[in-house]
């Protein structure tokens, strides 16, 4: 592979890792990690200019390291046929980071319509299904690492007033990630949870909030921020690297772990 950077330390070297989500954010900050670690990447999201744009910049970097693909992680016929074409072009996948999701509607339980309800469900829990059950097949060949994005909240924190749905999806990730963690343990696959806070992204931009919500907020105040340790948001670079230590061997004993990074936020 060209155009490696100085100091390239190939810790994946030959391996292939799927990244959902792919075009910002968390997901682009992990496809970059994982490339300039010596990674073959296949990029899943929504194909546009963001997800282009990623493609070509880690190959302006790693020359044919990168490909991005048109998927809907809630569509199973988008999720297999983009799953087989990334293991036929890059010939193995070993690393799955199950990271698509948004933040969906949020409003109080008996004005959310089921609709929303559903949508947010299919796109953060259904997605991660998907992108484990059709990745699972070719990570037994040789064992391989799952990451999946949750959040601290639903598991940690739940004054995210009219988030019921999106934190009924992160809770369940968290179950999920456990059950499969033992059912996969024997075929040398690793299945791991992350609970990220506040992250500097623009998931916000998948909220839609009702004009209910404020009839059913509590106050909560922080003069001094809610993330005591960055004093804002985190980066989602801190998360890549986070994700790309599951990825690798340096965390080959542990499976069915939820690691949370959130700049203490969820202490509060």
């Amino acid at each position: 592979m060209t155009g490696k950077r100085e100091g390239h330390s190939g810790r994946f070297e030959g391996k292939t890792a799927i990244v959902t989500g792919a075009g910002s954010g968390i997901g682009k900050a992990t496809a970059m990690k994982l490339a300039s670690e010596g990674a073959k990447v296949a990029l899943f999201d929504l194909l546009d200019e963001r997800t282009e744009q990623t493609a070509e910049e880690i190959n302006a970097l790693f020359a044919g390291a990168a490909r991005a693909f048109d998927v809907d992680v809630s569509d199973p016929q988008r999720v297999e046929q983009a799953v087989t074409e990334a293991a036929e072009q890059f010939d193995r996948i070993d690393i799955v980071f199950a990271n698509a999701g948004i933040n969906g509607k949020l409003a109080p339980v008996d004005e959310l319509s089921y609709e929303e309800w559903e949508k947010t469900l299919n796109i953060n829990l259904t997605g991660t299904f998907l992108t484990v059950k059709y990745t699972v097949p070719y990570l037994k060949k040789q064992g391989g690492s799952i990451i999946i994005t949750s959040s601290i909240n639903g598991n940690d924190k739940f004054s995210g007033f009219g988030m019921s749905a999106y934190s009924a999806t992160k809770a369940g990730q968290v179950a999920f990630a456990k059950m499969i963690a033992l059912e996969l343990a024997r075929y040398r696959i690793r299945v791991n949870a992350i609970s990220p806070g506040a992250i500097a992204t623009n998931i916000d931009k998948s909220t839609e909030k009702s004009k209910e919500l404020e009839d059913i907020i509590i106050p909560v105040e922080y003069p001094e921020g809610s993330q005591p340790l960055e004093g804002g948001p985190g980066k989602p670079e801190h998360v890549a690297d986070l994700v790309a230590f599951l990825a690798s061997d340096e965390s080959i004993h542990i499976t069915g772990a939820r690691v949370v990074i959130d700049g203490a936020e969820s202490l509060l």
